[in-house]
């Protein structure tokens, strides 16, 4: 049934989304410890689960202290999050990388094309100072496919960073620069461009290093300082093995194993109705050996074709309302 669930996940469509979910519900229900732990204290009869709608979702914060996992032998990677010290960060075992490495290879061709068309830069100090980085993971990967000398990553070295992009720009390499937005930030305070071949994409928030802008701030900063129309987005998290991407304005579209649901932030085991604000449930069916039905505390809204735009985080007297059950 495994290997069954394995290869169906990247053929799912929006016809037989509703049923692999609860094929791969059931599977979970089985054998993740913890997850049937959740479900047996909500009183949750996995046999009478027929629709995504019925299904809970497992809080993200189960991360931070639970081992999240299915699985005899050991994980071929832990992806860890980023973290002040002394907090607890989230833990992430992946029983096959592989999987992980196919979700975000077939994501990124489905959207920009083949990573070999690219010159790609990286700009992500906060996740290449530290291991466990499940973005960085995955930037190496796109690097290495890229097939261009100049790839790579650019840790403060602005004044390289900026050579390789105007030498491109007279090449006319199309070129991809991924950077955590405070990053990027700081880079747009030493530039002065206009870009033509470059996207400009921003991932990770600031990280505590500057006060936080809107989306629409940070755009219009980093539109002015490198002459682009418009600024990417990605967004993933390590608890996940897909990530979706906006290619302008913060509208973000996934893949079609990953599916967004928005529930009552007051009441989590409420979904609400397409565009209607509040908290941000995820359907990642990548995440076979893990938990494939998540809620976050990121605060959105979903549309009618199934984009959505992140609007924030709940707050700490949100989450842990909605947290209320300890195993």
């Amino acid at each position: 049934m495994v290997n069954t669930l394995n290869e169906l996940v990247f053929s799912v469509n929006s016809n037989n989304f509703n049923e692999l979910a609860i094929r791969v519900f059931r599977f979970q229900a089985t054998n993740n410890a913890v997850y049937r732990k959740y479900l047996d204290i909500l009183g949750t009869n996995i046999n009478t689960v027929h629709s995504i709608h019925d299904i809970p979702f497992l809080p993200i914060s189960f991360f931070k202290t639970h081992k999240i996992y299915i699985g005899k032998n050991r994980p071929e990677q832990i992806f860890t999050s980023s973290g002040t010290t002394g907090a607890n960060t989230s833990k992430h075992y992946v029983a096959k990388a592989k999987i992980y490495e196919e979700s975000f290879t077939r994501t990124f061709s489905k959207l920009y094309g083949s990573p070999n068309k690219y010159c790609i830069l990286a700009l992500l100090p906060s996740y290449t100072e530290r291991i466990g980085s499940s973005l960085v993971y995955m930037t190496e990967h796109l690097i290495s496919e890229s097939n261009d000398p100049n790839s790579g990553f650019y840790l403060h070295n602005h004044s390289e960073l900026i050579d390789t992009i105007l030498k491109k720009e007279q090449e006319n390499k199309p070129m991809l620069l991924l950077g955590v937005t405070f990053a990027l930030l700081e880079l747009a305070k030493k530039t002065n461009l206009t870009l033509k071949n470059t996207i400009i994409m921003e991932t990770g928030g600031m990280k505590g290093r500057g006060k936080e802008l809107t989306r629409a701030e940070t755009h219009s900063i980093l539109c002015q300082a490198f002459g682009v129309k418009a600024i990417h987005s990605e967004y993933g998290m390590t608890e996940l093995l897909s990530q979706a991407y906006s290619t302008g304005y913060g509208i973000f579209k996934s893949p079609p194993w990953l599916k967004i649901f928005i529930r009552d932030p007051y009441d989590p085991f409420t979904l609400l109705p397409s565009e209607q604000s509040g908290a941000i449930n995820v359907v990642d069916l990548a995440n076979i050996y893990s938990c494939s039905f998540i809620q976050t505390d990121d605060l959105g809204v979903k549309y009618d074709d199934n984009s959505f735009e992140i609007t924030g985080r709940m707050d700490g007297s949100l989450v842990r309302g909605c947290n209320t059950l300890v195993l």
